[in-house]
């Protein structure tokens, strides 16, 4: 019998992923949701709870119906802008609804618990590449309820036997390789959908958010991570957890770093289309450079990305727009 297993936030971009996931290893991904920002059709693989993690009642009906044997916890706001304007809409949604999840699974005798957490927590890097163990001073509100989050786990593990995996990612991307699922935000804010609908003719031209960065191109670096691979550590540091293992976190990125100018000519190869770009102040509070230092992952959880090259982020979400627009 498939072992189940609760996906908060599981119509959404990196959830819905995981989900497909957790299905071809076996498991059955029960997808809980209130689609604000998801989507029913991206639930494929095991059924849909429409509902809020406000909602407690609906929370310990759903542990007990389907015998939850572990969860994979993504619902939350995550854009940055919108949590400086409005602080308390993030800590009510990412952190106290995160509370209500716990009590339902302390309630239910569920210890099992990978978070989706993310680089955000570091703020501004004293070093790159971004280690573990680097200081964490969010600069925003939206990683602020992150790190608050993750401290919550780390108590809850000393105080209950809860067992946690803190998943810190950099800049998730691309689509599902089969073509069946992708990204689609609203408002879209990541810089290659934002490219790919440039190059398409959705959008009359892209912003760049700085030139005069101290890079050899003036533009910010990121580290980009296929949303398959994200998919898989996911599963991996599950069966982590359910094999055992206490609390943990790692970083999720590749220890490679792109430009925007890269992403964008990039995008302009595969695409065989002109992106028109709009050179922009900087954003307060963008870091030049953020990558990742990925040995702990690739150590604990044997996790080595197969997508993660610029190119193949690019053509499957290149491939998944398109479609789309069809």
């Amino acid at each position: 019998m498939e072992k189940a297993i609760l996906v908060t936030g599981g119509a959404g971009y990196i959830g819905s992923h995981t989900a497909k996931a957790l299905s071809q290893a076996g498991y059955l991904p029960i997808t809980f949701d209130n689609l604000v920002y998801g989507h029913e059709w991206a639930v494929r693989w095991g059924p849909l709870i429409e509902a809020d993690l406000a909602d407690p009642t609906t929370l310990q009906r759903v542990f007990r119906d389907y015998k939850v044997e572990g969860v994979i916890h993504f619902a939350a706001y995550a854009y940055v802008g919108e949590s400086m304007a409005h602080p308390e809409k993030y800590f009510r949604n990412n952190v106290a609804n995160t509370l209500n999840l716990l009590e339902a699974m302390q309630a239910a005798g569920v210890r099992n618990i990978v978070f989706s957490s993310t680089c955000a927590t570091y703020g501004m890097p004293s070093e790159v590449p971004i280690p573990e163990d680097h200081r964490q001073h969010p600069i925003n509100p939206y990683g602020e309820s992150k790190l608050f989050i993750e401290r919550v786990l780390y108590w809850h593990h000393l105080a209950h036997g809860l067992r946690y995996a803190a998943l810190r990612y950099f800049n998730a991307a691309g689509a599902d390789p089969d073509g069946e699922i992708g990204e689609d935000h609203d408002p879209e804010t990541h810089l290659i959908p934002l490219a790919i609908e440039t190059a398409l003719g959705k959008r009359n031209c892209l912003d760049i958010f700085g030139t005069d960065y101290p890079t050899p191109d003036g533009t910010a670096i990121r580290d980009y991570i296929h949303v398959t691979d994200l998919a898989t550590a996911h599963v991996r540091a599950l069966e982590k957890l359910l094999a055992g293992d206490a609390g943990f976190s790692v970083n999720l990125g590749t220890g490679q770093g792109h430009s925007v100018k890269e992403v964008i000519e990039t995008v302009r190869k595969i695409g065989e289309s002109e992106v028109v770009v709009r050179e922009s102040p900087r954003r307060p509070g963008d870091p030049p450079v953020l990558v990742a230092a990925p040995t702990r992952a690739a150590r604990l959880l044997d996790w080595h990305p197969r997508y993660s090259d610029l190119s193949t982020i690019v053509k499957t979400a290149w491939s998944w727009h398109e479609r789309r627009m069809q």
